[in-house]
């Protein structure tokens, strides 16, 4: 008899995870590897059936914050649409390049001025790094740096972050990942995300409170009761 034929791995459909996702390169230079990195993360998260919105920081330009500024003038316009954009996404996923082994500080002030709404938007809302760099480093130090204020900020911010190093030889032609392995590291990374999100999203406990039992019988005078 024949060998029985393995069924085909399910297809995502665009979309089918009820996801969007706001992927923001914070290099808008023509050529730039993190330009094509965050290109590249969006394929991804498309192919695994979420939804895109594209952007990079130059459609949210702000000026350098200043609280008297804020005062007189409120929030700039590019801060209220980064706010509104992130606001419309379960997630978000930042690709930067590192400055001096840190990110950008065009980035750092764009959090800045969007941190300063309330309810404050980056709050419990998960996100994932990534960077591209010449450098053998990758741009990691710089994501280090990134994380800081993203998680000050309530950011639940994915612990496996993607540096891809020696960005100008790892590229192909066709704006994949050159390197088979490296290429799948990615495309794990992006996938094992997006499940986090979704069941963050769509999955939450039902459980709405827990409580650590300190006696033979339970007592309202000594049982803690943390409320979900």
């Amino acid at each position: 008899m024949p060998e029985p034929v393995p069924p085909a791995p399910p297809t995502r459909v665009p979309g089918g995870r009820g996801l969007s996702l706001l992927v923001l390169s914070a290099s808008a230079r023509s050529g730039s590897w993190n330009l094509k990195l965050a290109r590249l993360a969006a394929r991804a998260v498309e192919a695994n059936g979420a939804t895109v919105d594209f952007a990079t920081t130059a459609d949210f330009e702000v000026p350098a914050y200043d609280g008297d500024a804020e005062q007189a003038d409120g929030v700039p316009p590019g801060a209220v649409r980064f706010k509104e954009r992130l606001e419309n996404a379960q997630a978000f996923v930042i690709v930067a390049p590192e400055y001096n082994a840190s990110m950008p500080g065009g980035l750092k002030n764009l959090i800045d001025w969007t941190s300063r709404f309330r309810p404050q938007p980056f709050n419990e809302r998960q996100a994932l790094v990534m960077s591209a760099s010449p450098s053998m480093a990758g741009g990691n130090r710089g994501l280090w740096a990134l994380r800081i204020p993203l998680e000050h900020l309530g950011a639940r911010v994915y612990p496996d972050m993607f540096s891809l190093a020696q960005a100008h030889t790892s590229f192909s032609d066709d704006g994949e990942l050159a390197d088979p392995l490296l290429r799948e590291r990615f495309a794990t990374t992006v996938s094992n995300f997006l499940d986090l999100v979704e069941a963050a999203t769509h999955y939450a406990c039902a459980k709405t409170a827990w409580v650590e039992y300190l006696g033979e019988r339970s007592d309202p005078s000594y049982d803690r009761v943390q409320v979900g």
